[in-house]
């Protein structure tokens, strides 16, 4: 099986800013684009894009899940990297049809189709480095994919990071690539020389998230992140878990902890950790490493409180529950 978010549609919706307007949204090959080398974006890193997913259900219909907060959230990022304004309900009709036009090759449960939007810079002008490009490209790209723990979910090994931040702090929020690039070289040395899975970033002791999902603590009833601030990405995983979370009668505290606390409270018998994305929904953390020691989290495997709020989350995404707040798009 091909490796996740590698298949692509052939084709994909487009729209351009020439600097006064939108270009009407028009479906075009997805395997190509032509962009001038002085690109904004190729020097100056203004670029944004959203994770999402549309899901078949049993009766075979295709439904998106939550895409008015990821298109709310992609109109924010655009917005602080002042890249050209757009109209939501655009890119939300673009995300549609696009998905409709490929509604046959939308995987079965556990599979999905990756919803991919992106906004680019386009205005050929070396120049800005401190000015916004005047036009701008967004596009909409399609992704089947199959179950991210296709041969199981292991539990992850996270180093602990209190010296280098993911990217700079008032750039959390905005999903951009720039804040991918700053994270890869860290992840990669905690790979070679530690064997851990991702970095858990925690500047000064303050416990963030990793280079790519967000952060959450499970200790007993009690599910524990970090309150939103500009720091960190607003994930809408995040969101849905910790509601489904609520409904599942536990206690959800939105509020800053530090490293100190985090590895007290892994040390509990009942306690676990997990990521949060859309690619893998929700991730089990097994172990910690901190100054060269490995802290176990709870007995060290995936545990039953993670394994609820992931199958409680999935069971709204494929159809097998009630979707009580709304959050599916139909086609």
């Amino acid at each position: 099986m091909a490796a996740f978010g590698t298949v692509f549609m052939p084709k994909m919706s487009c729209s351009e800013f020439n600097g006064s307007e939108w270009s009407q949204p028009s479906l075009v090959a997805s395997d190509q684009l032509t962009l001038h080398p002085a690109a904004h974006v190729l020097h100056y890193s203004s670029t944004c894009f959203e994770g999402l997913k549309a899901f078949r259900h049993d009766d075979g219909r295709v439904k998106i899940f939550r895409m008015d907060r990821n298109v709310a959230r992609m109109a924010q990022s655009s917005r602080l990297l002042s890249l050209p304004a757009f109209d939501e309900a655009m890119l939300s009709d673009m995300i549609v049809e696009t998905v409709r036009a490929f509604a046959d090759e939308v995987p079965e449960a556990p599979g999905a189709m990756y919803i991919r939007p992106t906004h680019i810079g386009t205005e050929p002008a070396v120049g800005k480095a401190a000015a916004p490009s005047a036009t701008s490209l967004l596009y909409v790209l399609l992704s089947p994919v199959g179950d991210y723990f296709a041969s199981g979910a292991s539990a992850l090994r996270l180093l602990i990071e209190e010296e280098g931040m993911r990217c700079a702090p008032h750039m959390g929020m905005v999903k951009s690539g720039g804040n991918y690039a700053s994270a890869m070289q860290p992840t990669l040395e905690a790979k070679a020389h530690y064997q851990a899975d991702q970095v858990l970033f925690c500047p000064n002791g303050d416990v963030q998230e990793t280079g790519a999902a967000n952060f959450l603590l499970i200790d007993g009833n009690e599910v524990i992140t970090k309150p939103l601030n500009s720091s960190f990405l607003h994930g809408v995983t995040r969101d849905s878990l910790l509601t489904l979370a609520k409904d599942l009668g536990m206690t959800v505290t939105e509020r800053d902890f530090t490293v100190t606390e985090l590895l007290e409270r892994a040390a509990h018998d009942d306690c676990e950790a997990a990521l949060s994305g859309t690619a893998a929904v929700l991730a089990p953390v097994g172990t910690l490493i901190h100054q060269g020691q490995e802290h176990r989290v709870g007995s060290g495997e995936p545990g039953p409180k993670a394994q609820a709020l992931r199958k409680a989350l999935n069971d709204i995404q494929w159809g097998h529950a009630e979707d009580r707040y709304g959050w599916l798009t139909h086609l």
